[in-house]
């Protein structure tokens, strides 16, 4: 099959035949129809996030079920499928604790590049290949533990249910689930990429009266007004934390999200929101770095800074439910899907996500 390989950091991926394997026990072969264009991807190709090469990234897909392994029982041949990168094994501590983003056992191999086990089912010529997030997306195919398959609806377009895999599923939680925006609330989201939108559709859908967009690209900044955002701001030249107070009488934001991850940001969204509000970290800047935060102020403004990995979901269950608020009118997640590239285009695609050119780019192998 083709897959998109990436050697050498800094350097473009080459799209190249490769081999892959059949599924051994518990696992799936899934033909891709979509995967989505994430920075996290990005982290990997510039070395922020460490991951073994020669590897085939993306971990943000959709497809058809084309075989199973031994013992698989949750999907069959021919089921619609959204791949989550986090299968979670439901008997550890937090799993068992409704926590299933925190799971021990998933996290284990996720960035050694293998799958679960230490398994590769990717090769060149007998050489092996790196999986990246136990999916290695950006290819024709690609085979999967079966935990990582969330089956869905066959009526939903699978460019749509690709995003909901990382994406839509990462805002939308953050928004919904952490943040816990209520209907007359205010909240300030940070970037405007696929996952900041996806935090502003889940905002808006919740009735939050203020939703304020904060981003340096005009045209995320557009598109983030007309998916709902009540109010958008340029970080280079507006004083986001002043006019959220104008807008709030005063006080500042009930919540805000930092879906960036770029450094500084989470500062400025701590500043942003009214004494005991919440400030959700979800974007993730290079290994290494600290955030810097007013220490005096930790004690006397009591707010709430935490985290957001995956939208705090449970991916079998949370994922099939937003695409189904798609299909009923009331999440238009389609608007995301900025262009569609083919495979042997998947460079372009991450310049236009740099270049800020786009809310989503989707690959369509």
């Amino acid at each position: 099959m083709r897959a998109a390989v990436f050697r050498e950091l800094n350097q473009p991926m080459t799209v190249e035949d490769v081999e892959l394997a059949p599924p051994g026990p518990g696992e799936v072969e899934v033909r891709l129809a979509a995967s989505g264009v994430c920075h996290s991807d990005w982290n990997v190709v510039t070395g922020a996030t460490a991951n073994p090469l020669p590897a085939v990234l993306g971990h943000e897909g959709a497809g058809i079920v084309q075989s199973v392994g031994e013992g698989v029982d949750s999907v069959s041949e021919g089921d619609h499928v959204i791949l989550s990168w986090l299968p979670a094994c439901g008997r550890c501590y937090y799993c068992s604790r409704g926590r299933q983003v925190l799971c021990d056992v998933a996290m284990e191999d996720m960035f050694r590049g293998t799958l679960p086990g230490g398994a590769l089912r990717l090769s060149q010529n007998g050489d092996a290949l790196y999986h990246y997030s136990y999916l290695s997306a950006f290819a024709e195919r690609c085979i999967v533990p079966e935990g990582c398959c969330v089956r869905i609806r066959d009526d939903a377009p699978l460019d749509v249910a690709a995003l909901v895999g990382c994406a839509v599923m990462t805002g939308y939680g953050a928004a919904v689930t952490r943040a816990g925006v209520k209907a007359g609330s205010s909240i300030a989201i940070f970037g405007a990429g696929g996952v900041g939108l996806s935090a502003i559709m889940g905002a808006r859908l919740a009735g939050a009266a203020v939703i304020a967009a904060v981003d340096p690209f005009a045209l995320r900044r557009d598109t983030a007004l007309e998916l709902g955002a009540t109010h958008a701001f340029d970080p280079a030249s507006d004083d986001v934390a002043a006019a959220l107070r104008d807008l709030t009488d005063g006080r500042g934001a009930d919540a805000a999200i930092d879906s960036a991850g770029a450094p500084g940001v989470l500062a400025h969204a701590y500043a942003s929101v009214r004494r005991g509000g919440t400030v959700v970290a979800v974007g993730l800047p290079p290994e290494g770095l600290s955030a810097e935060l007013p220490a005096s102020d930790l004690a006397r403004e009591e707010k709430v800074i935490t985290g957001s990995f995956y939208g705090s979901c449970s991916p079998q269950v949370d994922m099939p439910k937003v695409l189904d608020l798609y299909m009923d009118g009331l999440l238009p997640l389609d608007r995301l899907v900025s262009r569609a590239y083919p495979l042997d285009e998947i460079n372009e695609a991450f310049a236009a996500m740099n270049a800020g050119e786009v809310a989503r780019a989707v690959i369509r192998p």
